[in-house]
């Protein structure tokens, strides 16, 4: 505040790197009392994407690229419609971003905290006991709680094939080749 700052010092240079990118934009006057314009970005900041228009209100304190009303200070869209009418892009600034905003934040004591030993803990005046039924066996196999459709159900003639002779009536475990399979 001693150097004559009026804002913190993050949103000043938001402001900065605003009013160095809002030279490169196009100002339509929609309307100069309503302080409606149509701001164009001539180079795109997005390669391959085409460069894009807002709409900025500045009586509402709204941009349609939300970020003015989102921040509470203006967008770069917004500082390139002040620029064209020679408004002042501070007054577009929330309170909560100047110095003595934030030093009356800081203003209130805090009380000093007593010794730990010091400090009156009331008795536990129950227990806590875990509610069983809502504990998982680990011993039970999980239920499937998928819904069973026609695509689920089997044809007679799909009879369970051993995976090794890929004959039906036996699996794996009882299959005659199994020792053979195995060798290999």
């Amino acid at each position: 505040m001693e150097a004559g700052h009026v804002f913190a010092e993050d949103v000043r240079d938001a402001m900065v790197a605003n009013r160095q990118m809002a030279r490169s934009m196009n100002v339509e006057i929609y309307s100069r009392r309503l302080e409606t314009f149509r701001v164009s970005e001539t180079i795109s900041s997005r390669p391959g994407i085409p460069p894009k228009s807002y709409g900025v209100y500045l009586q509402n304190r709204r941009c349609e690229y939300r970020r003015f009303e989102t921040l509470h200070y203006p967008c770069v869209h917004a500082v390139a419609a002040c620029a064209k009418v020679n408004l002042n892009v501070e007054q577009y600034v929330d309170d909560m971003y100047t110095l003595e905003c934030t030093l009356r934040v800081w203003e209130n004591e805090f009380p000093v905290l007593p010794n730990l030993s010091t400090w009156e803990v009331p008795p536990m005046t129950f227990e806590l006991l875990p509610n069983r039924g809502l504990c998982r066996n680990p011993r039970v196999r999980l239920q499937s709680t998928r819904t069973r459709n026609e695509m689920d159900i089997r044809e007679n003639s799909d009879d369970k094939r051993c995976v090794l002779c890929r004959l039906s009536g036996h699996s794996r475990n009882k299959c005659l080749h199994r020792n053979y399979h195995v060798g290999q």
